[in-house]
């Protein structure tokens, strides 16, 4: 359905979910990398929740970002990067589970802008709840802009 325009999509999103430090932090794992789509599993850990034992809402908010830009970066070509230029998320319930389970999906590709949604479902066992949507646009950084050197 969408153009890849770098067929080492799938080993360069892996590569850089890798080493990045922020996602190793809040123990975020990805699991699915698709053209224009990426999903991913976060255990909740005390330090993800809120007071009454909630998932924090900053922490809904980084899962959509972070599975918004991977499917974004899934469609870039090789020397270029993406960055979040707006996301809007609506926490729609609290997260009350152990696990999450977070999807990203580009809705629409463009030279410069891909527009993309997120789910952030709260997981116990068979029961999932829908907890968060997100609508984002993605910017895609080319060579030379903003000084931006592929990662």
């Amino acid at each position: 359905m969408y153009k890849v325009q770098n067929p080492q999509y799938h080993s360069r999103v892996l590569k850089y979910a890798k080493r990045n430090r922020f996602m190793n932090y809040i123990g975020f794992d990805l699991d699915v990398i698709e053209p224009g789509r990426a999903e991913g599993w976060l255990s909740v850990r005390d330090y993800h929740k809120q007071q009454k034992g909630l998932l924090h809402g900053g922490v809904i908010s980084t899962l959509a970002d972070i599975v918004v830009g991977f499917a974004a970066y899934t469609l870039v070509p090789e020397d270029c990067n993406v960055v979040t230029g707006e996301i809007k998320v609506s926490c729609l319930r609290a997260g009350t589970s152990d696990k999450v389970h977070a999807i990203g999906r580009v809705l629409k590709t463009g030279r410069k802008l891909n527009f993309c949604e997120a789910e952030v479902w709260d997981v116990n066992g068979e029961n999932r709840k829908l907890i968060a949507k997100a609508s984002a646009t993605m910017i895609t950084l080319f060579p030379g802009d903003f000084g931006s050197e592929p990662i």
